[in-house]
């Protein structure tokens, strides 16, 4: 009996794909605060900001696909 295929994103690679992006934006935003020589608080501000960015933008991004 043959295996039913798989789509080639099924909702677990397209759950890591999103959760990895919004990961990739906020840590973008950590690592430009990290190069520009800030405190620890204000790159835990900006890599908090960049999550909710990428958040944002995840949101943004599925609604305009639909």
């Amino acid at each position: 009996m043959a295996r039913p295929r798989r789509s080639a994103l099924d909702s677990e690679s397209l759950r890591r794909m999103k959760v990895g992006f919004v990961l990739l934006v906020g840590l973008s935003g950590g690592m430009m605060a990290l190069q520009g020589g800030a405190s620890l608080l204000v790159i835990g501000l900006a890599t908090l900001t960049g999550l909710v960015a990428g958040g944002a933008l995840l949101w943004y991004l599925t609604w305009v696909a639909r």
